[in-house]
């Protein structure tokens, strides 16, 4: 059930058609599901790419698989984007995975799709899993904030995360999903099943009827924010 009313919810909101027997997994929060990521895909000596300031999670995930952080710089002067291009040669070929979290907490940035595109197109050209964090999809005020799967050739290379914690005030619920590339989502889910055993049946169907009120609830809980 809940499977099905995220695909829905993907498609209603993004555009994005995805398989919920192939292409979404539904985790405990997103919080698990990004620091479990590294697990499936990350070696020792292996790099990953995350933003500074960002989510400890993208962090700590790494150190814990013996992988290296290497910090890509939120600055003012680049817009609070990483600068993709000022990665060394010698770190690309040592990078597994590249995190983004856009919108962006702490910054508030909303990457336009010219910069997203541009991200699918570097890590299909290094070969790196673009791993995006969209809890904050719906914190937006004026205009929408995009799925990276809308971008053409995003499903090659991308999983991105999703938490009902802020749009719908679930926190402490600890529900979500991931969704993307099948080859992405199912090495995920290798790893989580040998490290939890899922939602509590009626949190999932909590979330699916949450998914299914979107429309309803989501001007009212952005103007309270």
């Amino acid at each position: 059930v809940f499977r099905k009313a995220i695909a829905d919810f993907m498609n209603r909101r993004f555009g994005v058609a995805a398989d919920p027997d192939g292409e979404i997994y539904p985790t405990i929060g997103s919080k698990e599901a990004i620091g479990h990521l590294p697990l499936a895909f990350v070696n020792p000596g292996d790099v990953v790419l995350a933003p500074e300031p960002g989510y400890p999670p993208y962090r700590s995930g790494t150190i814990f698989c013996g992988g290296e952080v290497f910090a890509l710089p939120l600055t003012e002067a680049n817009g609070f984007l990483p600068d993709l291009g000022r990665i060394p040669a010698s770190t690309l070929r040592q990078a597994r995975i590249l995190w983004l979290n856009y919108p962006n907490s702490p910054t508030g940035v909303v990457a336009t799709r010219e910069f997203l595109k541009g991200a699918v197109d570097f890590c299909r050209e290094h070969t790196i899993i673009l791993a995006q964090d969209a809890a904050y999809a719906e914190m937006v005020y004026d205009g929408r904030a995009l799925s990276i799967l809308e971008i053409e050739g995003a499903r090659d290379v991308a999983i991105e995360f999703h938490s009902l914690s802020k749009t719908f005030n679930m926190t402490g619920w600890r529900v979500g999903w991931a969704v993307g590339s099948r080859e992405l989502v199912s090495a995920l889910g290798r790893v989580k099943t040998n490290l939890d055993s899922g939602i509590f049946t009626a949190i999932q169907r909590a979330g699916a009827a949450a998914l299914a009120r979107y429309d309803e609830v989501h001007d009212r809980m952005t103007a309270v924010y």
